[in-house]
């Protein structure tokens, strides 16, 4: 079991531009809406990655950003986790490439067992969808391109869903990596092309995560005690490293340098940017790449 200790030791320096199963866990900061559980039903420059095993003669997939908010404290979520992993791992999604990204929440923490993944931040960000989507604090829950939310076990929803966002108009994005002096810096380029068509409202954000994959915890205590969980696409970290300037360029770069903790496994990682509306939460473009 790999714990957060991470966190604290992974910055970014932003450079300048260029041109909802479930149990509900109260909580003293905000009300949590109650839900009835559901069963669970390479290294490119400049491209997204690619799922392995898809025929070369499949036509092109649209990026989708799927984001769980999960916990290990909570009962309800390793059929979510696992949906996730199958999202991740099979893409069978037609026209869509699920970009995932599991964001470990904190309000459960205190119920039995910590979760060694979870951070404020992700909590802070649940709370902000709650604002904009018009739900309570719960678990699981999934977000599709930060527009539609659902129980995050519910299989044919998550379907749908992704279906509906993988026809959206996405604006193009380019990621790409280089290492640095030392193999833990790594220095990332994000370009971002074909916002303006897009009809954006207001301010976007660029982010940048690093997630992780292969995790494993053998949780000893809380309602999950005596089970071995599993988890794809842990977020390690999550940053806005810059804002779209308005009206949207044709064309906009961003960069960032990174220092990578070493208790982090190379061969599971991955980078993820995506652009996304800060009032609505629509996220406008995602891509990732993989670590190696």
């Amino acid at each position: 079991m790999r714990g957060p200790q991470g966190y604290n030791r992974f910055i970014f320096v932003p450079a300048m531009s260029l041109t909802h199963g479930t149990t509900r866990v109260p909580s003293p900061r905000w009300a949590i809406a109650g839900v009835c559980v559901l069963g669970c039903s390479g290294l490119l420059w400049g491209s997204t990655w690619v799922q392995p095993g898809r025929p070369a003669s499949d036509p092109p997939r649209t990026p989708v950003l799927v984001e769980l908010f999960t916990s290990e404290g909570c009962s309800s979520c390793p059929p979510a986790d696992a949906l996730l992993m199958l999202l991740d791992e099979q893409q069978f999604v037609a026209e869509a490439l699920v970009i995932p990204l599991s964001e470990h929440v904190e309000y459960w923490n205190g119920l039995g067992w910590r979760d060694p993944f979870s951070a404020p931040m992700f909590t802070e960000r649940q709370q902000e969808y709650a604002e904009v989507l018009g739900t309570g604090l719960y678990t699981p829950q999934m977000v599709v391109d930060g527009q539609t939310e659902f129980v995050g076990s519910q299989r044919d929803i998550a379907r749908q869903a992704i279906a509906r966002a993988a026809v959206a108009p996405k604006a193009e994005i380019a990621l790409a990596m280089t290492r640095g002096g030392s193999r833990n810096v790594v220095r990332v380029e994000v370009t971002i092309s074909g916002v303006a068509r897009l009809g954006t409202r207001g301010e976007a954000d660029l982010w940048l995560a690093v997630t992780e994959d292969g995790l494993a915890t053998d949780v000893r205590r809380g309602e999950n005690a005596n089970r071995r969980l599993r988890h794809t696409a842990v977020v390690r970290r999550l940053e806005k490293i810059d804002t779209l300037p308005m009206p949207a360029p044709d064309r906009f770069t961003a960069a960032a340098q990174l220092a990578l903790d070493p208790d982090w496994q190379d061969g599971s990682l991955r980078l993820v940017a995506f652009l996304q509306e800060r009032e609505s939460r629509r996220v406008l473009g995602v891509t990732q790449i993989r670590l190696e």
